[in-house]
């Protein structure tokens, strides 16, 4: 395996993040910062390793990631795991503080806290499921009883995630576009299930 450039992690990223997107060569080159031609080599080789699979819609070919296969699962997750290390610290303060939450299956770091200095309060989503979620909501409650800034949650199921990102919700669209701080399997599925027809 050749190693992994910054533009080949932005164009995985962009793809899983973005379930709601068809991306080509052209449209992801642009969101990227890249050539159509340097975007269009990046996804041949990732489609040759398997990482992700083409379909021809009309003239365009898009890419998605390639979700049977263990491999291409294994190195988006990888993808997902390797952002929070190369935070800044403020974002990596709260990153440690979030992985004390027990009753989530995924937590996503997003809004303001990822872009400015001092947001107002800590946007994160949090999937889990019914009987877990009162002991979600007590450890957040926890957790803003010591911390300076609010933990602002949006939690969300499995089956309202996926139900969400389908009918397009969205602040929920937004959400998934942070920063994955545990649960990167789970982020995955919830691609998987939100890209079938």
């Amino acid at each position: 395996m050749i190693d992994i450039t910054k533009a080949e992690m932005d164009i995985v990223l962009r793809l899983v993040k973005n379930p709601e997107v068809d991306y080509n060569a052209n449209s992801i080159a642009k969101v990227v910062g890249i050539t159509a031609m340097g975007a269009l080599k990046i996804l041949k080789r990732l489609e040759q390793e398997s990482i992700l699979k083409s379909k021809k819609i009309g003239k365009a070919v898009i890419y998605r990631v390639n979700t049977e296969n263990t491999y291409a699962r294994r190195y988006v997750e990888l993808m997902l795991s390797r952002e929070s290390p190369h935070a800044n610290p403020q974002v990596k303060r709260w990153i440690e503080e979030l992985k004390k939450i027990k009753n989530a299956d995924s937590i996503i770091l997003f809004g303001s806290v990822l872009e400015k200095s001092n947001p107002n309060d800590i946007d994160v989503l949090l999937i889990t499921d019914q009987k877990r979620f009162p002991k979600l909501q007590q450890e957040i409650k926890e957790l803003n009883e010591i911390n300076i800034k609010k933990i602002h949650p949006m939690y969300q199921t499995y089956n309202d995630i996926i139900k969400n990102i389908k009918k397009r919700d969205k602040p929920l669209l937004n959400a998934i576009k942070g920063m994955v701080i545990m649960g990167e399997e789970k982020f995955l599925e919830i691609y998987n299930e939100s890209r079938k027809e």
